[in-house]
């Protein structure tokens, strides 16, 4: 017989999975690559599904930058060897107009659609044009869905070997300074699966990160419905969430809840953002690339979740004292175009704990 815990869980996950795979089947058969941005199909970081895994190589005893490929001259792909991950990893990175001297660099993380070949935040959230004027490197994950971008317990046979938190945190960022003219100083933004990621990642690793940006996230995932959140994502891109963090009561799930070890993220400059769930001004039928129908059946119930996740974390940041910048929408589904436009109203708070 269930433990009355065990009977929670259960109906928590079963919920949250109805609800993951009802927007999977709204959105039709899993697409191997990111919707471009006149694709009438919308992406709420939830729609595509995974390309094969990584096939694992041996790999030097150190992280080095293998090659780098222009997409422009300003816009590169960068191939990382990483012994961690056991293949070549790609990023992408932006560049500044100005590149003779130091400055710092932002991290951006995908939601969990992550296509592997490009990141949303470009496709969707056109961040080579928000930044082509800004004094900063950008660094963008190519890859990793369903990954939450942390270190696995065990390679997964669908998603293969995820070890994101030490390639992010420690094997990539002295390549990116030494390479690209980095100061030290970081930031890192997410989106969907992404801004949870980047919440752990600074939670787990403070002295990396000045400042986080983090909209329509969870943040919570030691808590029943948190893992059966986290579980159900991995679970309906075909993989399994115990080579995450382990069975339900593995401790590793409680080390990875941002909101338990909120204290962490003191002295960071922090910006959330979320929607209410509620249609808005980009979910108006005739709008340019949004099937609002779609964005409002599947994309409204999602934002309204994330929208408890986000006041629970805002609400034990500020018990605990620790400023926060804030931005609850009124209106708003979980979809791109409110993500972009985050991007441009996040960026003056980030910008500034950067320096610039």
């Amino acid at each position: 017989m269930l433990s009355r815990r065990g009977v929670r869980r259960w109906v928590s996950s079963v919920l949250v999975s109805a609800a993951l795979i009802s927007g999977a089947v709204t959105f039709g058969a899993p697409q191997l690559s990111a919707a471009p941005p006149d694709d009438p199909k919308p992406s709420t970081g939830s729609s595509d599904g995974p390309a094969p895994a990584e096939p694992t190589t041996k790999q030097p005893a150190h992280p080095a930058i293998d090659h780098i490929e222009p997409i422009n001259d300003r816009w590169l792909r960068v191939f990382v060897a990483s012994p961690a991950m056991s293949r070549l990893v790609e990023v992408q990175v932006l560049l500044p107009r100005d590149t003779s001297k130091p400055r710092p660099t932002v991290y951006m993380l995908d939601g969990r659609s992550a296509s592997p070949t490009s990141n949303n935040w470009t496709e969707l959230g056109h961040a080579d044009r928000f930044f082509e004027d800004k004094d900063v490197n950008v660094v963008l994950t190519v890859g990793g869905p369903a990954s939450f971008y942390t270190d696995w317990k065990k390679p997964d046979p669908v998603l293969g070997t995820n070890m994101w938190e030490t390639f992010l945190t420690r094997e990539l960022p002295p390549l990116i300074d030494a390479t690209f003219n980095g100061n030290g100083r970081n930031a890192v933004m997410g989106v969907s699966m992404g801004a949870e990621a980047a919440m752990m990642l600074a939670v787990r690793q403070p002295q990396l990160y000045t400042a986080i940006a983090a909209h329509s996230g969870c943040f919570s995932m030691g808590t029943d419905l948190g893992q059966a959140q986290a579980r159900a994502v991995v679970a309906t891109y075909r993989g399994v969430p115990d080579n995450m963090f382990g069975e339900q009561d593995d401790p590793a799930w409680l080390d990875h809840d941002v909101t338990l070890h909120a204290e962490a993220l003191r002295g960071k400059t922090i910006y959330m953002s979320v929607g209410s769930g509620l249609p808005g001004i980009h979910d108006v039928p005739g709008t340019p690339g949004v099937d609002a129908a779609t964005t409002i059946s599947v994309g409204g119930p999602l934002e309204a979740a994330t929208n408890n996740c986000t006041r629970r974390l805002t609400d034990r940041l500020r018990v605990l004292g620790i400023p926060v910048t804030a931005d609850f929408r009124a209106t708003g589904t979980h979809s791109w175009p409110y993500w972009a436009d985050e991007l441009a109203r996040s960026w003056p708070v980030i910008a500034g704990a950067l320096g610039r």
